[in-house]
């Protein structure tokens, strides 16, 4: 228990279960200005006005990709890792593994079609979602200020996942590092997690308040066609948050502070893009690494119907996650370990 409760309340600190509940506030005094993600997926996306101008970097001397090598442990050494990443799955029930009305489409997919399909032995599985082909799609991301042990971000980032969109993040190790700067400049409190969503003008604390805009304002249009109740281990407050606090312990509360040697102006660079889910041990070290380095990344949902699995498969002709593009050194690469490694000869002191 001596360890236990400093811990936890590490991971809890400044988080919203701590926090007035504030109603949600339009963005009409927000100063919003548009910038490029360089050779990512996405223009146009919002950040706080003035812009300061962008560090440079570049790759590690004699940098070559790794080749990617789909649902294989290249290195034993990150054998606890992936342990650890499964056993904080478990925690969760998996939650984000499949998007909302996950549902196998057919089991003998044209392997020729450029669409994601899983090959099994003789069967090429293709899933999908039966609700969200019709649900609104933000036109650029929406932005979080959150960081990765934090039960209440987690929340929020998994109905992200579930509703398959796309976000960028502002991490916020602790809630005093990284952007929190940023985020106490723009609403005076350093409260993780806080919503914007520049198509709507929309910006909020809380993680209640956070998922039921999200599963309104880009759920499925029919509320019929999914029951919500499916949705408790996300909604219900209590089990979602013991849940996540076990899963941050399991991994050891990686992502919850600042790297002692990271840049002290990671913050100013282009945000990185990341595909990904959250609860794959496989991502999970990248998004823990990018949170300890307070780097700026969209994130691209890609758990099991997601269709950007099917962007992905047109945008480079295969499916793997973690998948990371970084428009400061024109570098994309797979692969868990290496991505690891890269982050750290790039982006540290």
């Amino acid at each position: 228990m001596r360890i236990f409760i400093p811990s936890l309340l590490l991971t809890l600190q400044n988080c919203d279960a701590f926090a007035p509940v504030p109603k949600p506030i339009v963005a009409n005094a927000l100063s919003i200005t548009s910038s490029k993600l360089g050779m990512g997926l996405f223009d146009n996306l919002p950040t706080l006005n003035p812009k300061p101008a962008t560090p440079k970097v570049s790759k590690p001397p004699d940098f070559i990709a790794p080749e990617p090598k789909p649902l294989t442990i290249t290195r034993l050494s990150s054998l606890p890792s992936l342990f650890s990443g499964a056993l904080a799955l478990a925690s969760r029930l998996g939650t984000g593994v499949f998007v909302l009305g996950w549902n196998i489409e057919t089991l003998f997919a044209n392997p020729d079609s450029g669409k994601y399909a899983l090959k099994l032995g003789p069967f090429s599985i293709r899933d999908t979602s039966t609700v969200l082909g019709e649900a609104p799609r933000p036109a650029v991301p929406l932005i979080l200020y959150e960081y990765e042990g934090s039960p209440f971000c987690r929340r929020v980032r998994e109905m992200i996942n579930l509703l398959d969109l796309t976000v960028e993040y502002r991490p916020c190790p602790g809630a005093r590092a990284g952007f929190s700067d940023e985020l106490f400049k723009l609403t005076g409190r350093r409260t993780v997690p806080y919503l914007m969503d520049p198509n709507t003008g929309v910006r909020m604390f809380e993680s209640d308040n956070q998922i039921e805009y999200l599963l309104e304002t880009y759920g499925p249009r029919d509320k019929s066609s999914y029951d919500k109740k499916a949705l408790w281990p996300i909604t219900t407050q209590a089990f979602a948050l013991q849940t996540s606090v076990i899963a941050t312990q399991v991994r050891g509360y990686a992502g919850s502070m600042r790297q002692k040697n990271a840049r002290p102006d990671n913050e100013k660079m282009k945000a990185l893009e990341l595909w990904g889910y959250e609860c794959s041990p496989f991502v999970k070290p990248v998004r823990e690494k990018l949170s300890e380095l307070c780097l700026p990344h969209v994130m691209v949902s890609c758990s099991r119907g997601s269709l950007n699995r099917d962007k992905m498969m047109a945008k480079t002709g295969r499916f793997q996650v973690p998948f990371l593009v970084d428009p400061n050194t024109g570098i994309e690469m797979y692969e868990s370990n290496e991505i690891v490694e890269y982050l750290d000869q790039v982006y540290t002191e």
